[in-house]
């Protein structure tokens, strides 16, 4: 699996409303790609949930990388660039991805943690695939990756959450504001 997540910083008085729309109208062709768990079109809105600009970004768990890759071949991004320009798109090992009970992804949050040079890193990737099958069984939660930055050598944490800011959760906040989930509903359930 691959997490890829790219993000376009927006202008202070761009139409939020509009972003919104868009991701709807958008989100129906996501709705049904194969090789696809989800997309998650994202918002971050001046003074809403801790943010202090605009932004509207994309973050997609795709099961393999063949399939991100045909994305990218297809002409999958242009209509992004053709918008917005072309972002940076960040691209993460997926170490395993479980999905919890809750039904309604409102938020995404990533957290991004350092792995310090001494650790063990055969037992810190168990431990992180172990944690984020813990979280995935927490009340509210979607889904929940544990994902890896080997470039930086930092864990790249994803939840999908029925749960405000400020209710728990660690990371950036991200506002949902289309989940297409084509094959969100195959990923392992998470347990304690």
């Amino acid at each position: 699996m691959i997490i890829a997540h790219y993000t376009h910083r927006l202008a202070a008085n761009h139409d939020v409303a509009s972003i919104r729309t868009r991701a709807h109208e958008r989100g129906a062709i996501w709705d049904k790609v194969p090789d696809l768990y989800f997309k998650a079109f994202l918002l971050r809105e001046t003074g809403r949930f801790g943010a202090i600009a605009n932004s509207f970004s994309s973050l997609y768990l795709w099961k393999h990388d063949q399939a991100f890759t045909d994305w990218l071949l297809r002409g999958g991004y242009k209509i992004v660039t053709d918008s917005f320009g072309r972002a940076d798109i960040e691209t993460f090992f997926a170490l395993d991805a479980f999905k919890g009970k809750a039904g309604e992804a409102r938020f995404l949050y990533r957290q991004d943690v350092a792995i310090p040079p001494d650790t063990d890193l055969t037992k810190a990737f168990a431990g992180e695939i172990e944690q984020a099958r813990a979280r995935a069984a927490q009340p509210g939660i979607v889904a929940s990756i544990a994902g890896l930055d080997p470039r930086n050598w930092t864990f790249v944490r994803v939840r999908l959450s029925e749960h405000e800011p400020g209710d728990g959760e660690h990371g950036v906040g991200y506002q949902i504001a289309h989940l297409s989930r084509p094959l969100l509903a195959t990923l392992p359930q998470g347990e304690v």
